[in-house]
């Protein structure tokens, strides 16, 4: 991502704050947008304000505010002056932009029917950078195969310690193969866009050569969708939860399918706290786990088999041999 891709995304005094602030763009994970209060960017992991010299300083409070005409100017901005063209993904709560980058929204919800129908009155934007990282998969891979395929694998994660962007470069390698695996037909089920970054229906991520997108579907629906149409050999969700879920992925060990899944977690133990996963976890269902967590963001802490058994600690440079 260069400096420039971070500006464009920006209007006005905001832009130029933000490009006296930013020493290293690749360290940008987030820009918090409030009404008539400090603006605050989450960088290389700690939290800043920003003076209204353009420097970050620990001290959010004293912050340059972010004034109601700015945030709704930089909405518009965003939306390339077109907010209509976004109505769908607003009512989701979020839209995606060029470069893949994700932005939250919060405000006044409107309802009819037990139906979001639109947000109004936005007070808070949540531009959340996507950060593709090519390559950080590549000291799990060798693990997450078995006599030539990929294991049905959980990725455990806290939030913001990298799972997405693991799971991007899993699908990635998976799709167009490496000398430890031929390239398979992925299909991703995107609900919030965050995988493949699609804007406009156009990936703005690689998410390799075989790979298929459901983008804005729901993830139980998805991995049926994928399977009745897509022939797929492997099925990517990310942050899974739901009973709805749970059955889809069930279907999934059954046809045959291949898996790679994300979920919100500390440990194997939190895990098993979580009746839904306890109960594929019980199943042998997953034949991998990956943990994350600690410092830095997506450190592999430990890779455990279906028994829980470690096969990899810590993160670590050596190659090893393919499965």
């Amino acid at each position: 991502m260069c400096r420039e891709d971070i500006y464009g995304l920006f209007a006005g005094r905001l832009r130029n704050l933000l490009r006296e602030a930013i020493p290293d763009p690749e360290a940008l994970q987030e820009v918090r947008l409030r009404a008539e209060r400090p603006l605050l960017v989450l960088y290389d992991g700690e939290e800043y304000g920003v003076s209204g010299e353009g420097r970050l300083i620990r001290s959010a409070r004293e912050g340059c505010r972010v004034t109601a005409d700015e945030l709704r100017e930089a909405l518009e901005y965003l939306c390339g002056y077109s907010l209509y063209a976004f109505d769908e993904e607003l009512k989701q709560g979020f839209l995606t932009v060029p470069g893949g980058h994700r932005v939250g929204v919060s405000g006044k919800i409107v309802m009819e029917n037990g139906r979001v129908q639109c947000v109004r009155h936005i007070s808070c934007l949540n531009i959340r950078l996507s950060h593709q990282i090519c390559g950080c998969a590549d000291a799990a891979l060798p693990y997450l195969i078995s006599d030539g395929e990929v294991c049905h694998t959980l990725i455990v994660s806290p939030p913001r310690c990298g799972k997405t962007t693991l799971l991007r470069d899993l699908i990635r390698q998976i799709s167009d193969g490496t000398a430890c695996l031929a390239g398979r037909t992925v299909g991703v089920v995107d609900e919030r866009a965050e995988l493949a970054g699609a804007y406009l229906g156009i990936p703005q991520n690689d998410l390799g050569m075989r790979t298929d997108v459901l983008e804005g579907c729901p993830k139980a629906a998805g991995m049926m969708m994928l399977l009745r149409s897509m022939s797929p050999q492997v099925i990517a969700v990310d942050e899974i939860g739901s009973e709805e879920d749970g059955y889809a992925l069930e279907n999934v060990f059954r046809c045959g399918c291949r898996l790679i899944a994300t979920v919100h977690g500390t440990s194997l133990e939190d895990i098993h706290r979580k009746p839904l996963l306890h109960r594929l976890a019980e199943g042998n269902l997953f034949e991998r786990y990956i943990i994350l967590g600690g410092d830095p963001p997506g450190r592999i802490r430990e890779i455990c088999d279906s028994d829980g058994a470690c096969l990899f600690a810590g993160q670590r440079k050596e190659s090893v041999p393919c499965g």
